[in-house]
């Protein structure tokens, strides 16, 4: 997604005393409905992954949700515009990043619809109580222990790999804390789609729907989207892949649409 700054000189007064940027910050325009996101490159900056999420899954009115792991709260500000949803939270375990996440939400006029909860994903289901969400979204780190080059920067490392939280916690407590007939959508990596299946089929998280992404048509799929239902019936459906790029530096059309410009 191209990356643009802003300032905050066309926030009204009280706004911009509110919400100040922090040296290293900058503010992203999102593309969806006037909103902004602030960012840092000291830490993860969404990408690609939590753009599809945001278009795969799925909220419907009056459904309350929770992502998983926000970070600065992209899925949550995304979801909002996206979808007629009644409640978002995000739970981030990185008080820097949960911070700026709460003050994204502040800058968008979104504290009625968007609470950032400061907290750790193992302990989510005593945080919130169980069976508290009809859905559950996820972008969880995708790499385990050394797999894969770990960044210097131990916020982006958080991010990447699974430190602070594993797949499997991340599954276990999305079971407790989903309500019967609850969705879980979760995007990851490929390598590992053995692995979540059998986790989600051990904690009655019943994988539903199924997307590849791929980076080029004629490259392999760098990235899975998986949507699963709590307590459903073993039924799997494998939708077209998406395809990311026409060309190089050229969205498809598809991708276009997810983005919404």
């Amino acid at each position: 997604m191209p990356e643009k700054t802003d300032s905050l000189q066309n926030q009204s007064p009280n706004r911009q005393s509110e919400i100040l940027l922090k040296p290293g910050e900058r503010l992203d325009d999102l593309e969806r409905n006037g909103y902004r996101i602030i960012q840092s490159e000291k830490r993860f900056c969404f990408g690609m992954d939590a753009v599809l999420l945001s278009g795969f899954a799925q909220v419907k009115p009056r459904e309350q949700v929770l992502d998983l792991g926000t970070g600065t709260g992209i899925i949550p500000i995304l979801l909002e515009a996206k979808t007629p949803g009644k409640h978002f939270t995000g739970l981030e375990i990185q008080t820097e990043s949960a911070d700026m996440a709460a003050r994204s939400v502040r800058l968008n006029g979104l504290e009625d619809k968007i609470e950032i909860v400061t907290g750790d994903i193992k302990d989510a289901s005593n945080l919130f109580g169980a069976s508290s969400f009809d859905v559950i979204t996820t972008n969880p780190p995708y790499m385990i222990g050394q797999h894969g080059l770990q960044n210097a920067d131990e916020a982006k490392t958080i991010a990447r790999h699974e430190i602070l939280c594993t797949l499997e916690d991340v599954i276990a407590q999305s079971a407790k804390l989903l309500k019967p007939r609850g969705r879980f959508y979760m995007v990851h990596r490929p390598f590992r789609l053995v692995e979540i299946f059998c986790l989600m089929h051990q904690y009655g998280i019943e994988p539903k729907r199924m997307q590849m992404v791929h980076p080029f048509v004629d490259k392999e799929p760098n990235m899975v989207l998986i949507e699963g239902l709590r307590g459903g019936n073993a039924r799997l459906t494998v939708e077209k892949p998406v395809i990311v790029f026409r060309e190089p530096g050229i969205y498809t059309e598809e991708i276009t649409e997810v983005y919404g410009y």
